[in-house]
This record gives structure tokens, C-alpha cells and sequence, in this order.
């Protein structure tokens, strides 16, 4: 299969390569080797093929690993950067919405009838709470978030 990009094109697959390569790179589930692999194999092939195609300036080798990779300089500009960053900051907030709510509403109905639910009746069910804490959060962002560790553990 022959594909034919324009510079612009290439670019962005390039982004698009590297940012699914980045986040696949995040999975640690057992099994999950394989699928990375073939992920950045696949970022290296393109990468590879832009550094001939004239993107040559924003790829660098790395020897050790001997893998192509998007330099720094220009990962720090890039929009693909900017989603990535994007993406691990709201996935953070609603991952700690989320589970800070689902643990409130453990503590009243118990984990028995939590794990019975669906995730849309546990959304619903925890709705008010989910917007507490995300008007907390939108204030103060983690300035008040505290864990109080057991005595026993110092």
C-alpha cells in the first residue's frame, strides 16, 4: 500500500502515532507488552519514514533503545503534547471525582449493593455528591485534599 501525505499530513499522523504510543506506553495490565510493542514499532516505522520525508529537524534516534522518537523541542510545541497533557489532567479530576463519590456512597448503602448497581444508576445515585466535590475542587484544586493515615502507621 502506497500512501501520499502532505508535509502537513505527515505531521499530524506523526502526532497522532506518537500520542497513542505515549498513552498505550501507561498500560501495565499483565499482557500488555505485546500490544505496546507493536505500538511503538509502529511509531518508529513513521517516524522513521518522516526524518526522510522532511521532518528530519523533529526526529532524533535514540541508540540505546534504537528507536525513533519526536524530539523534546519539538514535543514541547506540539498539539500533540497539548491533548496528551490535556488528557491526563481531566482524566485525573474525574478519575478523583469519581472514585472519592463512589466511595461516599459505599459508606451509606454499603459494597454488597454498590457492586449490584449499574454504572448509570451509581452516577445518578451519586450525582450531588460528584458536584460537591468538583465545585471543591474548581475552588481549591488539591490545596484542602488531606489522608489521614491510622495512628498505627504513623
Amino acid at each position: 500500500m502506497h500512501l501520499r501525505f502532505t508535509e502537513e499530513e505527515l505531521g499530524t499522523l506523526v502526532e497522532m502515532v506518537s500520542l497513542a504510543a505515549e498513552v498505550a506506553s501507561w498500560n501495565e495490565r499483565p499482557g500488555a507488552e505485546e500490544g505496546i510493542s507493536a505500538y511503538e514499532a509502529l511509531e518508529n516505522k513513521v517516524l522513521e519514514k518522516a526524518k526522510h520525508a522532511g521532518l528530519g529537524e523533529h526526529v532524533d534516534f535514540d541508540e540505546e533503545k534504537q528507536r525513533h522518537h519526536l524530539s523534546t523541542e519539538y514535543q514541547e510545541s506540539s498539539f500533540f503534547q497539548q491533548c496528551y497533557d490535556e488528557f491526563r489532567n481531566e482524566s485525573f479530576w474525574e478519575e478523583l471525582v469519581i472514585r472519592l463519590a463512589d466511595r461516599d456512597l459505599v459508606k451509606v448503602i454499603g459494597m454488597a449493593a454498590w457492586q449490584k448497581m449499574t454504572e448509570e444508576d451509581r452516577r445518578a445515585q451519586t450525582r450531588d455528591i460528584e458536584k460537591r466535590y468538583w465545585d471543591e475542587f474548581a475552588k481549591q484544586g488539591i490545596d484542602r485534599v488531606a489522608v489521614i493515615f491510622p495512628h498505627a502507621e504513623g
